[in-house]
């Protein structure tokens, strides 16, 4: 049995991550599912994608990745599982586009939904089937999968370099951009170099690069190499989205 590490933008107000993790333990019965991530901006692929390179160097090999942000829900974008060390289903929007720099994919196969199955319904009622696919198509593949079932049984083969990548590059330098934020208005860039003592400049502002942000005055803003090894632009003790005036796609230049 593979555990399953489940992310999504559905939040906690909603019973949708239940529903989903019901469904899992309905169809794989004693897989291990392990929340990744729930709270991350609605819609938001570039953010997803980061939460799933920050994670999958820590989750162990063979364990079944399901991750959920998808704004095409229900239209021509395809359902898709990828096999690599890891094992990959969600939307083909690009969502595991970093994730796939660490692991590239071996073999894809596209998903034909089965049909939803309610344990109680209204006379005439049935669930829609075009706008909960973590619940209806996702969440079954990712439970075949993480019972060692053939990925075959899934849906026809489809050749890896068809599956969608965002726009995005990691990349030592000199130029990069603003990948995302995370909550506390940290800036994640595209770097994966940050020399101690030297200044990178974003924003139209020179910012010094330190080991750590509580090496600069509170207020000031610093650069840093962080915990996934991307450069980070922040304010110590501050949001460096809001002090600096930050947005994704933002260029970032190594000084």
């Amino acid at each position: 049995m593979r555990p399953v590490y489940f992310l999504s933008d559905f939040g906690l107000e909603d019973p949708y991550v239940a529903v989903v993790k019901a469904v899992l333990a309905e169809r794989a019965p004693g897989a291990a599912v392990v929340d990744l991530a729930h709270a991350l901006p609605p819609q938001d692929l570039r953010r997803a994608a980061y939460a799933l390179f920050e994670a999958l160097p820590y989750l162990p090999e063979g364990a079944v990745v399901l991750a959920v942000v998808d704004p095409g829900v229900g239209t021509a974008r395809r359902a898709v599982a990828a096999l690599g060390r890891w094992t990959y289903v969600g939307p083909d929007n690009g969502l595991f586009t970093l994730a796939w720099l660490l692991d590239p994919p071996r073999r894809a196969f596209l998903l034909e939904p089965p049909r939803p199955r309610p344990k109680a319904a209204l006379p005439g009622w049935a669930p829609g089937e075009a706008t909960f696919h973590g619940r209806d198509v996702f969440a079954p593949a990712a439970a075949h999968l993480a019972l060692g079932l053939p990925p075959e049984g899934l849906g026809p083969e489809v050749p890896v370099e068809t599956l969608a990548r965002l726009p995005l590059a990691l990349t030592e330098g000199p130029e990069g951009e603003v990948l995302t934020f995370d909550r506390f208005g940290n800036a994640i860039t595209t770097l994966l170099r940050a020399p101690v003592g030297g200044f990178v400049e974003v924003g139209g502002r020179r910012v010094p690069v330190r080991r750590t942000f509580g090496e600069v005055p509170e207020g000031a803003p610093v650069a840093y190499l962080g915990s996934a090894g991307l450069l980070e632009v922040a304010v110590n003790r501050g949001s460096a989205r809001e002090a600096l005036g930050l947005k994704e796609g933002m260029p970032v230049r190594l000084l």
